[in-house]
């Protein structure tokens, strides 16, 4: 089954009297791309905390959200950084200078500011570690649930445009006949016009020829062989998105070859609908894993 590289997971749990959450979110990214947000206290681990997502989540831009939530009992281990907001306010009075204005209404924003409050818990403590991996681990499964049901929207969306090229590439076969009869026709007329005596055998050499530049009954075996290679990969291949995108590259060659040798109109405009349907997969195959 398909998974999407598009999710959500968030998980929350509490160590003592912190309550911790934990957010990721994941976008469609060729390679595994990671960002975060976390306390100063969990920093040294930002690492380790990365190859764990990586190797859970496998591939795409995923930003990791954690946020502790300190219950009042806690508050007296929650102090000012004095050195940081004298830093922020310095500046502002130097702006509020600069720009002729005062600053004192700017002064309840220093406290949002980032590192406006340090904590006096220094050190992390392996079994405050420990609940976090494990909320990142609740959260990475949320996320994979949340693949799993995107990517099966988008497998059934493949399905039906397959489909769709499919019966296309079929009502292809089914104009042939009458296509070759045209052919045939326009090369009789246009030789009449010349009011010269004709070859018989030679007029039916070249009409041979001719025909076996037009012939796509080769195009049409590869293209039905690439759309049920596609339909088997989304099956039997968890994490396939880069082979369903090479895939769709060889199905893009085989109808643009079909289109070049149309000549006829009506192929040219089932032509069409198959590129369209095509190019429709190719961009959501981007967001498969």
């Amino acid at each position: 089954m398909l998974q999407s590289m598009t999710g959500f997971g968030k998980a929350s749990g509490f160590f003592g009297d912190k309550k911790i959450r934990v957010e990721l979110r994941s976008l469609n990214s060729k390679n595994f791309d990671f960002h975060s947000k976390i306390p100063s206290l969990y920093k040294e681990k930002e690492i380790e905390l990365r190859n764990i997502v990586s190797e859970q989540l496998n591939r795409g831009k995923v930003e990791c959200f954690i946020v502790i939530e300190e219950s009042q009992k806690t508050d007296a281990r929650v102090e000012l950084n004095t050195a940081v907001l004298a830093g922020y306010y310095k500046q502002l009075q130097e702006l509020g200078a600069d720009l002729k204005d005062g600053t004192t209404a700017l002064l309840p924003h220093l406290l949002s500011l980032p590192d406006a409050f340090k904590s006096k818990q220094n050190e992390l403590s392996g079994e405050e570690w420990k609940v976090v991996l494990e909320l990142v681990a609740d959260a990475c499964k949320h996320l994979q649930e949340f693949r799993g049901q995107e990517g099966a929207a988008l497998q059934n969306d493949f399905l039906k445009r397959l489909s769709d090229i499919r019966t296309n590439a079929k009502l292809v076969k089914e104009r042939l006949p009458e296509r070759k009869e045209k052919v045939i026709s326009k090369l009789r007329d246009a030789i009449n016009t010349l009011q010269t005596g004709v070859d018989e055998n030679r007029f039916e050499q070249e009409l041979i020829y001719y025909l076996e530049k037009l012939d796509i009954s080769e195009e049409e075996v590869r293209l039905e062989n690439h759309l049920s290679y596609f339909e088997a990969t989304m099956q039997e291949e968890e994490h396939c998105g880069r082979k369903l995108g090479f895939i769709c590259q060889e199905m893009g060659r085989e109808i643009n070859t079909m289109g070049s040798k149309a000549n006829d109109a009506e192929i040219q405009k089932l032509v069409v609908l198959m590129k369209d349907d095509l190019e429709k997969i190719k961009e959501q195959v981007l967001n498969v894993l």
